[in-house]
């Protein structure tokens, strides 16, 4: 028997905004998709992938695309207007253009409609967001935008290491790592970067030499420079932590899941495409910090995450269901936030990767059950 609970709850339509190439093939995490679908259909929400083309709020019906377990083949049909709209376009560039921010924008003003996360995060608009908190700048390393050699002098003179990374980047691409070293022979500067998936170390007498070889590598993209923090490590190797967090049924920021990713021996990053694994954080931190302490970092990550959430949606100005963080374990057990991402990778972890699939429908489920006009 249904109850009158059930009746009043309204089944949500969510279509996933995704992109098209020039030859009008959908663009986007196709594996995901199709999860988000399964989920949504298993718990009673109607999920298709949809574009910037197609979606047309002013009109009943829009085309939507799905997969057919059947024929195991993606195909189209017509459906009702989204309640949600997910964005899910894979490219900044892309998203950036007028056409897909004049579709945004009208989802933003239909109030009809409920868009979540309408774009891609900014490292250095971050970066002034929580610094700027008193309750998050703390779990901020020192972090300026690289525009000069003075920029870079003035950092190492502070810090005996630094990162300098893509302000638009992912996963790890195109992240440098300079330090500076001092012996008998004086002080030296040692980059390490990567060259057509080559890792390059080299050596420099100068600022100066560095600068030159930095300024190249970073072809005119706009890149901040951040202090390196001295993480705690896995079997000489460090580590850090990937959390997911997102907003619930009832609309509350929670924890997802929590995993840990360790550097690969040559990588100076943790991200897996660069050469990082998987590990169990609990196992990582216990071997690290001990059962107690362990599990003392654990909760505190946890309400970072969660407060960084809540700062970065009240500073953004837009509703933001979901995001994933990379939060650094210092030696001493401290933590510090490196990165956070407003379209979240599946994570490879079971366990979160299932739950984040509900929780994300039941997101959905509250959004279509509180929209201004429906």
């Amino acid at each position: 028997m249904i109850t009158a609970q059930a009746k009043a709850v309204k089944r949500p339509v969510v279509a996933i905004l995704a992109a098209k190439d020039s030859g009008r093939r959908l663009r986007g995490g196709f594996k995901n998709f199709k999860d988000l679908i399964r989920v949504g259909k298993s718990m009673g929400a109607t999920v298709y992938v949809t574009t910037v083309q197609d979606l047309k709020l002013s009109q009943e019906k829009i085309t939507g695309h799905y997969y057919d377990k059947h024929l195991k083949a993606w195909s189209t049909k017509s459906f009702p207007g989204p309640d949600v709209v997910y964005n899910r376009i894979p490219y900044r560039k892309y998203e950036e253009s007028s056409e897909v921010q004049k579709v945004i924008q009208l989802c933003l003003l239909d109030r009809s409609v409920h868009l979540f996360n309408p774009s891609f995060f900014n490292k250095w608009t971050l970066y002034e967001w929580l610094s700027n908190s008193k309750t998050t700048k703390s779990y901020i390393p020192e972090t300026d935008k690289l525009t000069s050699m003075q920029v870079l002098n003035t950092y190492l003179s502070e810090f005996k290491s630094l990162y300098m990374k893509p302000i638009h980047g992912k996963a790890g691409k195109g992240i440098m790592r300079v330090s500076r070293i001092s012996d008998d022979t004086g002080t030296k500067y040692r980059l390490i970067y990567h060259d057509k998936n080559m890792r390059v170390s080299d050596v420099y007498l100068s600022v100066y030499d560095a600068w030159k070889t930095i300024k190249r590598q970073m072809g005119g993209k706009d890149y901040i420079i951040q202090q390196a923090i001295d993480l705690s490590r896995s079997k000489g190797q460090p580590f850090d932590l990937r959390i997911l967090v997102q907003r619930n049924r009832d609309n509350v920021w929670e924890l997802t899941g929590m995993g840990a990713r360790v550097a690969g021996k040559r990588s100076i990053t943790t991200h897996v495409p660069r050469g990082g694994s998987i590990k169990p954080v609990g196992k990582l931190l216990k071997t690290a910090f001990g059962v107690d302490k362990a599990l003392e970092i654990k909760q505190n990550a946890t309400k970072l995450a969660l407060v960084i959430a809540q700062q970065i949606e009240k500073s953004s100005g837009h509703t933001l269901g979901e995001m994933s963080m990379d939060v650094g374990v210092d030696t001493n057990g401290g933590l510090w936030f490196f990165e956070a991402n407003s379209k979240p990778m599946k994570f490879d972890e079971p366990k979160i990767r299932k739950k984040s699939l509900r929780t994300w429908i039941q997101y959905c489920m509250f959004l279509s059950n509180h929209n201004s006009s429906k």
